[in-house]
């Protein structure tokens, strides 16, 4: 008799090397969808997005760099955040380290 593996030492091994739920990724949709996505920036991209068994589509957009926009939106500040106070172009000084 071997030493069998507990199911959940054994599922938690597994779903280490599984894709997340909900990843997402664009895809050319022209004759090759494979080729790296800096080559055609141009062409219109398909987003999919993993639902745990295969790949669904989401959305289409025109071009590489909307499909970046949705792959890796900005951050939002949080919404009690305070604006940092601004700075003068010039910090105040003698401005002696100045040719006259």
């Amino acid at each position: 008799m071997g030493d069998d593996e507990p199911l959940d030492a054994w599922a938690a091994r597994r779903a280490k090397r599984l894709r997340p739920v909900g990843e997402r990724k664009a895809v050319h949709l022209d004759s090759d969808p494979h080729r790296a996505a800096h080559i055609a920036p141009d062409t219109p991209r398909l987003i999919v997005e993993w639902d745990g068994y295969a790949w669904q589509p989401v959305t289409t957009v025109d071009n590489y760099a909307a499909a970046c926009r949705i792959l890796n939106p900005a951050p939002e500040p949080p919404k009690d955040a305070k604006m940092p106070p601004t700075r003068s172009p010039m910090a105040p000084g003698t401005g002696r380290h100045r040719k006259p």
